[in-house]
């Protein structure tokens, strides 16, 4: 890349701060997926795939790493706090990036509620005395003001984190090839048996291959922050290109090269799902109080998450302001360059899903949730119709600015389309999945329509 990357026309010049350093936003691209969906989570794929969920995080990571890379060549060619939905106003008109603008804003304080109250549930564990709606609260008020102060306070408590989150990972890959190899203490090589045994390396066939896909294509989630983020770096475009290449292929590494371990050190069908796989290794290598050092880890990566999705739902709504789809009060900028309306109306409605969540988990908020199960490929397929419309206008505008390229394009673009297609009917097919999916087309409907209606409100002013 050169020293000084050119302007890029279609940048504008945004009035956040910018307080994010490079080893933030490559944290952040590090640490933004690992959360309690690979270290709890990956049980469940495991359950339905057998050794063969190495191949399913294969299929899964590949995907999302197509189209991180295709959201890195937008997000370097022009950096913007609404990220994707900015790329598909401007790809397919204002109805493109107000629709996904607030899907994505919705996803983000939905699943807010869900961090919040699963790490409130694990300090409860811990403090029994505190309420679990007291820890909550807490949290809630404690990465509200961090998001208040200023951004490199987002920064540094998402650096930390990160850096927890991916010692954790190299220290379990670490002590897992030891004792695969018989190297640790009272341990002997175990050889390719667990891979092998108990029905063989496929053992439900290609059938469970793709049921682990739809088990943990949704774990990749949260890439999306690290493009939303490089626009409050001090440089935008180098910034986000070598965070999204750092990060795409250890990321990879580290889902794949965990379930690597863990499927064959232990045999599959001892894995149960809800609980962490990850404990089980630790505990039959001997590692003492697994199950708390695990607790910790998760605990860590759920404030992580909540921390990233505030910062994230934050800066979204506010580029749907500044771009008038969103009430305009949100634009108030702090003197530091922090938008703390637009925190404040996102933290407002995380309090409202958290409140719901505790009180009726099972009804309400289910039913909030299943409204945002698909909703990242719905975000992630357009991202890939963007990229598709906006490649040939960059590379005819300001080519210079295309510092991060997408592979195979437009071919491998097309392919990502075809399986978010394919991951979405077999979700259908799925009667645990169905639900998310028609709650989900239901939740993109009723926001397409308001969209469709502006535009024609629109349309009739102009005229």
């Amino acid at each position: 890349m050169p020293d000084a990357p050119p302007p890029s026309p279609f940048t504008e010049p945004e009035p956040l701060s910018h307080g994010l350093k490079q080893r933030h936003l490559t944290m952040l691209g590090l640490g933004g997926v690992i959360g309690a969906g690979l270290f709890v989570g990956s049980g469940a794929g495991i359950a339905v795939a057998g050794p063969a969920i190495v191949l399913s995080y294969l299929i899964a990571g590949a995907l999302a790493m197509l189209v991180m890379r295709m959201l890195g060549e937008m997000s370097a060619a022009m950096p913007a706090s609404g990220a994707f939905s900015v790329h598909a106003e401007r790809a397919l008109g204002r109805w493109a990036g107000f629709s996904v603008g607030w899907l994505y804003w919705f996803l983000l304080v939905v699943v807010l509620a869900v961090e919040a109250t699963g790490a409130a549930r694990i300090a409860h564990g811990w403090v029994p005395g505190v309420p679990q709606w007291g820890w909550v609260l807490a949290f809630m008020v404690v990465f509200t003001l961090a998001n208040l102060a200023a951004v490199k306070n987002f920064g540094e408590f998402e650096f930390w984190f990160a850096a927890l989150k991916v010692g954790a990972i190299v220290l379990f890959l670490v002590l897992g090839v030891l004792a695969i190899a018989g190297w640790l203490p009272d341990t002997d090589p175990v050889g390719l048996a667990n891979l092998t045994g108990q029905g063989g390396f496929v053992p439900n066939g290609w059938s469970g291959v793709v049921s682990g896909v739809l088990a943990v294509v949704f774990a990749f989630g949260g890439l999306e922050v690290v493009t939303i983020a490089a626009a409050e770096s001090d440089d935008p475009a180098r910034n986000v290109a070598r965070a999204v290449r750092s990060a795409v292929w250890r990321i990879l590494f580290f889902y794949v090269g965990s379930m690597l371990v863990i499927v064959t050190l232990l045999p599959w069908t001892s894995m149960k799902p809800g609980e962490s796989p990850y404990v089980a290794v630790l505990d039959a290598i001997g590692v003492p109080a697994a199950g708390q050092i695990m607790n910790v880890v998760v605990f860590v990566a759920l404030l992580s998450a909540l921390n990233a999705n505030l910062y994230g739902s934050s800066r979204m709504v506010f580029s749907l302001a500044e771009r008038g789809e969103a009430p305009q009060g949100l634009l108030k900028v702090s003197g530091g360059g922090v938008p703390r309306r637009a925190v404040l109306a996102s933290v407002a409605f995380g309090f409202v899903s958290v409140l719901l969540n505790l009180k009726w988990p099972d009804s309400v908020f289910l039913y909030m949730l299943n409204a945002v199960g698909a909703v990242l490929l719905f975000v992630w397929g357009l991202i890939a119709v963007s990229e598709l419309r906006l490649r040939r206008r960059i590379e005819r505008e300001a080519p210079e600015t295309l510092t991060l390229r997408m592979w195979g394009f437009p071919w491998l673009t097309w392919v990502a389309l075809a399986a978010m297609g394919a991951v979405l009917v077999l979700m259908l097919y799925d009667d645990g999945a169905r639900p998310q999916v028609l709650w989900s087309a239901a939740a993109t409907g009723a926001v397409l329509l308001v969209a469709w209606v502006r535009e024609l409100r629109a349309g009739r002013e102009r005229g």
